[in-house]
């Protein structure tokens, strides 16, 4: 392959042994199934076979990350072993003198580099919640429950004393001590930033916000050994250990963990993230497929994106090029040019929408804390009017179509847990009747944090029934339970 090959773009996918029809089957069975996805990149022996994004996003979206940002940390981690500045069988608690209490639990005293990076703390869960002012310190305080280094438990802390290491030692945040090492001779974008935890350490178990290139040339690297358009950039040791079978995981359904990365079927690996942040590398294939999604809420969601992958295209992927087909790949390439996120399913119109334009709602007690709301319809948009316990607040939302705008709540964590910016959220609202007196609407928490919120109204006579659901970590709290409420007269209907 020539250097400049490398995240070029294929002349067709057939070139690359991928038909274009497996791919448009693909990303019509997304939507048909209408899976939250952001976009998609497809890899193939180094080069570009399928690139798209559902608008509102683009190739040049930030995107967080989630869990995918625990990889990156341990090719943090790597470097550091590369350069001797750290090793697999050190004590993590040397680091960490000035958190650790003075009766340290021996399971913690004895637990090392290698014991986190393969999540075999002793540890049965993350020890942090979001009210913790220092989240690296709950690692050595919360009682252990087994010893390290012999059972899997997935345990984010971990991945925090990881990074924290690395920026102990080298006094800069850990994406920044990748940056020349790593990052820029790949390309990764210079913006990209992390999450600080309360205590402002990058919150590497999480908080990575980046594009799906970025990813995709993270998990490539993996996938070729280490290295970039010829250049060793870490060692092949290090990444055949990560990328490998280093404890069993069984008993949560998969196929093995090694050093911060998952190990899938077809002696492939992975990096994951919470909501369907996906690279899935398959070394002896030469292939790889990323994508970026907010599958949060939907049951099975990245269940649904793998049984799509594998069905739709794995099953169809050949060895050797294959004969063009020109239609096919113009179909595709017309589909990915007119890809978005899908809004709300169901009718655009319902008689009871004039009905109950601009009616207030009064609701009794209910777990939202919301005492009253009401609903303006203009053609095919329409707005929320409510009051809770922060104050009034309007969501304009499509109907039938996603609206682009601020969620109104500003009591949401920003650039650092713990620390309330007082902005908005950018969010994709929309609704549809489901029934002809029940509207349900659907809201895409679309910023550096990830979530979606649901809502159905129904309608009786002067009454109102209302069903929250809120699926996102450490915010939208305000939006899940049940409520009910009568209309007022129509001389109260201001605010």
């Amino acid at each position: 392959m020539k250097n400049n090959e490398v995240f070029s773009f294929a002349a067709s996918p057939e070139q690359l042994g991928v038909p274009s029809s497996a791919i448009l089957n693909f990303l019509k069975r997304i939507d048909r199934e209408q899976i939250c996805m952001h976009g998609f990149l497809m890899l193939r022996q180094g080069r570009i076979a399928s690139e798209g994004y559902w608008a509102p996003y683009t190739e040049d979206s930030m995107h967080r990350m989630y869990s995918v940002s625990k990889s990156f940390v341990s090719l943090a981690v790597g470097l550091m072993i590369d350069e001797g500045k750290l090793r697999l069988d050190e004590k993590v608690a040397r680091y960490f003198e000035d958190l650790i209490p003075e009766d340290l639990h021996p399971y913690l005293a004895e637990s090392t580099v290698r014991d986190l990076l393969m999540m075999s703390t002793p540890h049965s869960s993350t020890s942090y919640t979001r009210t913790d002012a220092n989240f690296a310190k709950t690692f050595f305080l919360k009682k252990p429950s087994h010893p390290p280094g012999t059972l899997f438990s997935y345990d984010t802390a971990a991945t925090v004393i990881l990074n924290t290491i690395v920026e102990r030692i080298s006094g800069v945040p850990f994406l920044e001590y990748m940056r020349d090492r790593l990052l820029n001779p790949v390309g990764f974008t210079k913006e990209a930033w992390c999450i600080r935890t309360p205590e402002d350490t990058s919150w590497g178990g999480s908080g990575v916000i980046c594009k799906l290139k970025d990813m995709a040339k993270l998990a490539y690297v993996c996938l070729n050994k280490g290295s970039w358009n010829g250049a060793q950039l870490i060692s092949e040791d290090y990444i055949c250990e990560a990328t490998s079978k280093q404890i069993d995981n069984s008993l949560a359904g998969q196929y093995g963990y090694g050093y911060q990365i998952w190990i899938e079927q077809d002696s492939g690996f992975s990096f994951r993230g919470m909501g369907s942040q996906l690279a899935l590398c398959y070394p002896q294939r030469e292939l790889l497929f990323a994508c970026i999604s907010d599958t949060q809420g939907q049951a099975d969601g990245e269940a649904a994106i793998r049984a799509a992958f594998r069905e739709e295209i794995w099953a169809q992927i050949e060895d050797s090029p294959l004969p063009e087909d020109t239609e096919a790949y113009a179909k595709l390439q017309n589909y990915i040019g007119n890809l978005q996120i899908l809004p709300q399913r169901g009718e655009r119109s319902s008689s009871y929408a004039q009905k109950i334009h601009g009616q207030w709602y009064i609701l009794h007690n209910n777990p939202m804390g919301i005492s009253r709301m009401r609903f303006m319809f203009n053609g095919d948009e329409g707005v929320w009017e409510y009051e809770n316990a922060s104050g009034a607040h309007r969501l304009a939302f499509g109907v039938g179509k996603n609206v682009d705008g601020p969620f109104p709540q500003n009591n949401y964590f920003g650039k650092q847990i713990g620390v309330i910016p007082g902005s908005c959220y950018q969010c994709l609202a929309s609704a549809a009747w489901v029934e002809e007196h029940k509207l349900n609407m659907l809201v895409y928490i679309t910023d550096n944090y990830l979530g979606r919120f649901t809502a159905s109204f129904a309608f009786e006579d002067n009454l109102i029934s209302v069903h929250m659901l809120k699926t996102a970590e450490w915010f939208l709290d305000e939006y899940q339970g049940f409520a009910a409420g009568v209309q007022l007269g129509e001389e109260q209907h201001t605010l």
